[in-house]
């Protein structure tokens, strides 16, 4: 057996084709993902185990009373540092538009995500996909998930829109903190259909059956994976607040179609009152991936305009700590700071200067368990 071993990658070698090595432990679902975006997956499973790291949606995009000016980012502003994970969306991409359904232009966006990864910090991409059937937005809740499935009259549209999604995602390129050598393409963990448990966007749990949903999900990863060769994303399937591990799993597509699990909460963390119940949430996400060697994250999470000064130390960071082992999720990431103005004058998640917060939320990136970009290590490789 040996014998054949070493012929085979002598024969590989002489060919030029560098052989394959299996992982050793859990590995990303997509078997030809990038060094850099395998690398991904590994470290923030370890570092799951010691440190949350901290993130924000739109971060460099805009903040409470700026838009658009480099280098700014009220979580800097306000921490010192740039949050360790960056949210952005892909909402509009299905339009062939020129910005997201946030006003983030598709180009600056790209250029955002560069930046944050090239600091190494870690880029998320969610997408508020529009309605299929109706053209609507992404509330819009006609049912349209069987539509877009193989043999459904919207099939084609689908494709088109995933077609759009993967020349964007392939365009992700940027240089390597601390690295010599040209450009990569940027991981970026991958959280479509998000919040399925919930009934707000056409694809949650009383527009699309179970059935309609996992074979949705399946379909995209195959589709953007096999068929358009994208191979820089790890898939995060996340739930709405759920009351047990049955209804979280109620939908998931599986173990072979999943890296990431994780679910969204903004109802428990509004207060002190109700940390039983976050607590007791994360310890099943966090359960539910170890034992599948998928990555635990809580993917959105905040309070509207935290109009309580210690928010963050008294709700979020003590409810995390409530736990031993629902402490141990790669990531937090709050929502995003809407520029201030009549219409959004209080939807924002992050301290900007001078709000209420801002001295407890020094205090909850100086906790050893959180971690804000200038912290991290080298996610991008793995040391042998």
């Amino acid at each position: 057996m040996l014998r054949l071993i070493f012929a085979a990658l002598f024969v590989a070698a002489c060919r030029g084709a560098a052989p394959r090595v299996e992982p050793a432990g859990p590995a990303p679902i997509d078997h030809d993902a990038t060094a850099e975006t395998r690398a991904l997956f590994v470290n923030l499973r370890r570092l799951a185990r010691e440190h949350v790291l901290f993130g924000h949606q739109d971060d460099l995009a805009y903040g409470v009373l700026w838009s658009g000016e480099p280098g700014r980012s009220d979580v800097k502003e306000t921490a010192g540092s740039y949050p360790a994970v960056y949210g952005w969306d892909a909402g509009g991409l299905e339009r062939d538009a020129s910005a997201n359904l946030d006003g983030v232009a598709f180009e600056r966006q790209r250029a955002w995500i560069a930046e944050g990864f090239a600091r190494g910090g870690v880029v998320t991409l969610s997408w508020h996909m529009r309605n299929p059937v109706t053209g609507g937005n992404a509330w819009d809740t006609t049912a349209a998930a069987g539509a877009i499935l193989p043999g459904g009259p919207q099939h084609e549209r689908y494709t088109q829109w995933l077609d759009r999604f993967a020349d964007y995602v392939k365009s992700l390129r940027a240089p390597m903190r601390q690295r010599a050598g040209g450009d990569v393409l940027v991981p970026v963990v991958f959280r479509p259909f998000h919040e399925t448990s919930g009934g707000w966007f056409w694809w949650g749990a009383r527009h699309a059956t179970p059935d309609e949903y996992r074979r949705l999900w399946r379909f995209t990863v195959e589709y953007l994976r096999d068929r358009k060769g994208v191979h820089n994303l790890l898939w995060a399937y996340s739930t709405d607040v759920f009351d047990s591990t049955a209804q979280y799993l109620a939908r998931y597509p599986g173990d072979a179609w999943v890296d990431v699990l994780g679910f969204d909460d903004y109802q428990s963390v509004r207060t002190p009152a109700t940390r039983a119940v976050f607590a007791r949430r994360l310890r099943d996400v966090v359960e539910l991936a170890e034992a599948r060697g998928k990555i635990p994250a809580l993917t959105e999470t905040g309070v509207e305009a935290v109009p309580d000064s210690t928010w963050w130390t008294r709700t979020l960071l003590a409810g995390i700590t409530a736990d031993a082992v629902g402490r141990r999720i790669a990531w937090a990431l709050v929502w995003r700071n809407a520029t201030f103005g009549r219409e959004h004058r209080y939807h924002f998640f992050a301290p900007y200067p001078g709000q209420v917060s801002v001295a407890d939320f020094v205090r909850f990136r100086r906790d050893s368990l959180i971690f804000f970009e200038d912290e991290l290590p080298d996610l991008y490789h793995v040391a042998p």
